[in-house]
């Protein structure tokens, strides 16, 4: 199932998408749920980012071919950062080029969707409390990247956490083909398969640090190809069996 969230007259509803046609949903894709008769176009539609995260939490450099790209050694465990709530947009909306940077870049990432409240988890028991997958892209001003490895200011501003277009829950996450599209070309191409620290152990780790609720986000890493971005650009994150998504630079 693909579960989208979207905007009709004014009104945020949720709904499971197949060919183009949305048919709603009646309750709480975060408990319990139903499918209506009412069937609603997607065209008719704004689609909106899937969920609204308390917090992302985000880890850095868990591809081996971007921690060589970035110099950096491999990591021993998972290295953690987040973003703000004020950082999310949603499919065609705009990321907001800062007049504090310089260079802003895309990174495509896989996103794990929670579905319930973990804490202490195990990696085995980690796919219980996953919702699904969806796209996003870690936007990042590069040239405000100190190397100490403190990223919040880099991570933070306001539309730099894109994601959609919707939740795939019928997803196997170690193995998806992974692309950055910049102007229709691609210019990262990798497969979840590479990954350090796969999407149940990340789960696992991070519910140890900290409580993860319904509809929080962990985006699990970028592979390598990380470029920048310019005013007018147009960027597209695609995952395997999830989908595309689609936003612009201003």
């Amino acid at each position: 199932m693909k579960l989208v969230r979207f905007e009709k007259d004014g009104k945020v509803s949720y709904g499971s998408i197949e060919n183009d046609k949305i048919t709603l949903i009646e309750g709480d894709i975060f408990g319990s749920f139903s499918l209506t008769r009412e069937i609603i176009s997607l065209d008719e539609v704004r689609l909106l980012a899937p969920c609204t995260p308390n917090k992302a939490i985000c880890v850095g450099l868990n591809y081996k071919d971007h921690a060589e790209e970035v110099n950096i050694p491999l990591p021993s465990s998972p290295t953690l950062f987040m973003k703000p709530s004020t950082t999310l947009i949603g499919p065609k909306d705009y990321i907001e080029y800062p007049e504090m940077s310089k260079r802003v870049d895309y990174e495509c990432e896989l996103v794990i969707v929670i579905k319930k409240e973990a804490k202490n988890v195990s990696a085995e028991q980690a796919k219980d409390v996953i919702l699904g997958y969806t796209c996003g892209n870690d936007v990042t001003a590069r040239d405000l990247q100190p190397s100490d490895g403190q990223w919040t200011l880099a991570k933070s501003f306001d539309t730099f956490m894109p994601l959609g277009p919707w939740i795939a829950t019928d997803v196997n996450p170690y193995n998806l083909n992974i692309k950055t599209y910049l102007n229709g070309e691609v210019k990262q191409n990798s497969n979840t398969k590479h990954l350090i620290f796969g999407c149940f152990e990340l789960v696992s780790y991070i519910s140890r640090v900290m409580t993860l609720k319904p509809g929080d986000v962990i985006m699990t890493g970028t592979p390598s190809g990380i470029a920048a971005m310019n005013k007018g650009d147009k960027v597209e994150i695609e995952i395997e069996s999830i989908g595309k998504l689609v936003n612009y630079l201003r």
